[in-house]
Formats: structure tokens, sequence, C-alpha cells
């Protein structure tokens, strides 16, 4: 008897309509480029990444969404998830206003930008790669496996207790 998957429970489900449709697009993108992402990542500073993604060689990008001016411009936390990536990109949807990502307190030198609705996406720019120390990457690494494995399992059977 074929296992029936729960609709996508937990992994976009908590984003606005509007930042789940970025989301979506931003993965199907990544996925194209070959790097695996999930949604609403906790770090282990407290913060939350919007996504984070794994790419063939284990680099870690994580991609902040901005849907509206205010969220962005009132965002002081985003430098924090510079330590846990080797790339950092914002996305937003089309139609954003990008000048803001233009000023020196954006880091473009650093930080790559991409637009998405919920079909698709494009980097405007690269992110520049600012590689891990090995034990922080080991450590996001697998603290990204073994979250994306539990949602796999939460999937399949809602039931299951996390045991942790």
């Amino acid at each position: 008897m074929a296992t029936q998957l729960s609709p996508a429970a937990p992994i976009l489900a908590d984003l606005p309509l509007m930042a789940a449709d970025v989301a979506r697009g931003v993965c199907r993108m990544l996925l194209r480029h070959d790097c695996v992402a999930i949604a609403e990542v906790p770090l282990s500073d407290g913060r939350r990444a919007d996504l984070m993604a794994l790419d063939a060689r284990g680099n870690i990008i994580i991609v902040e969404i901005k849907v509206s001016r205010a969220d962005l411009l009132g965002d002081a936390k985003w430098n924090d998830y510079l330590a846990h990536c080797d790339r950092f990109f914002w996305a937003v949807p089309e139609g954003f206003d990008l000048r803001p990502f233009e000023q020196q307190g954006f880091l473009p030198d650093r930080a790559g930008l991409i637009v998405a609705d919920r079909y698709d996406a494009a980097v405007l720019r690269e992110a520049n790669t600012v590689p891990l120390a090995a034990a922080t990457r080991k450590k996001c690494t697998l603290a990204f496996a073994r979250r994306a494995a539990r949602r796999v399992i939460t999937m399949l059977d809602p039931e299951a207790e996390p045991g942790f």
C-alpha cells in the first residue's frame, strides 16, 4: 500500500501568502541549480532563516525574504545570518523597490539579490562567497540534514514523536 503524504505541512504554511510565493519560486530556482532548500530554519543563535539551502559541494546559502519596504528597513537581525552561511541572498517579489539593496548597509558587495514569484526566480546579483569555518559548516550542515529528515518523517507520520 502506498504511503499518503500530507500537504506541505510546516514547510511554507507559516509564511504570509506573498512571502510563501517568493519562497516557492526561489526554491524552484535553487533546485534547478542543484541546491536543496528548506524554509523557516532555526539557527543556533536563536534566529530563524527564511530559507536555507545546500549546494552540491556542501556550501550553505541563506535567503532572506522581504515583501515590504517597512519589513526591509525595520530588520536589524539579518546580519546575524552571515555567520551561518557561505552565501547570503535577499529575495523579493517582482515590483519591489531595489534601490535600498545598493546601500552599503545592505552589503551589496556580499549579498546577492533574487526577484521571484510563485513560479520561478531570477538572480539579479550573485552573492559573494565567504567560506564558513570547517567546524561551523559541519554544525550547520548536520542541523540542516536532521531538520530536513524530521520534516520528512512528520509528513509521512504526523503522529510521530520527535524524541528530543
